[in-house]
């Protein structure tokens, strides 16, 4: 699976209609569907995916007045044929005068998402989501060189909370990284929590 690291926009012409494709991470959604809102568009269909706390995809999207089912699912299929999650895609199409069909507006909407998808790995604003999770380790004073050494070594994201008997370390670690975490903890009788 892959995440969006910035906002990407294409535009494609479809029989004199426009149609101007956005991705963006998921948390500018709401803001983004608000600001795209255009009197002469026609339409901003919309679709977005993301993990919920459990770890699920949800899903939804919208055809916003386009024939049911014309439109939506084909910016959710080009999500999800391009594994993104954490992600949403926004078209708003200016009207050309020519009707495109149910057929004509699936290939239209799928390919201005597919387009700014490919764009958006030319630009390498793609980057490869790992699911992370949140570690807390309290270290004495003695040993908190040596664990920055291996948090750094490992590349293990990680902050740290100074006190007075030493310091907290907050982990963010996938699975492998937590492993060896818990190891290296264990060799320096180190609690992980």
């Amino acid at each position: 699976m892959f995440l969006l690291k910035e906002k990407i926009s294409t535009q494609i012409e479809v029989k004199k209609s426009k149609f101007i494709a956005t991705l963006a991470p998921f948390k500018d959604f709401e803001s983004l569907n608000k600001a795209l809102r255009d009197p002469k568009a026609a339409h901003v269909v919309w679709a977005y995916r993301y993990l919920n706390e459990f770890g699920q995809i949800v899903e939804n999207s919208s055809d916003d007045g386009e024939p049911k089912g014309s439109s939506a699912p084909a910016l959710l299929a080009a999500l999800r044929g391009a594994e993104l999650v954490d992600t949403c895609a926004l078209v708003v199409r200016y009207f050309g005068g020519i009707k495109l069909g149910i057929g004509g507006l699936a290939r239209a909407y799928g390919a201005s998402v597919n387009e700014a998808i490919k764009s958006a790995k030319d630009m390498g604003v793609l980057e490869f989501f790992e699911k992370k999770e949140s570690l807390k380790v309290f270290v004495p004073f003695a040993l908190i060189s040596r664990c920055e050494h291996f948090a750094k070594t490992k590349n293990i994201n990680f902050s740290q909370e100074f006190n007075v008997a030493g310091c907290d370390f907050s982990f963010s670690i996938n699975h492998s990284q937590k492993a060896e975490l818990i190891k290296f903890c264990a060799t320096l009788n180190i609690i992980v929590a």
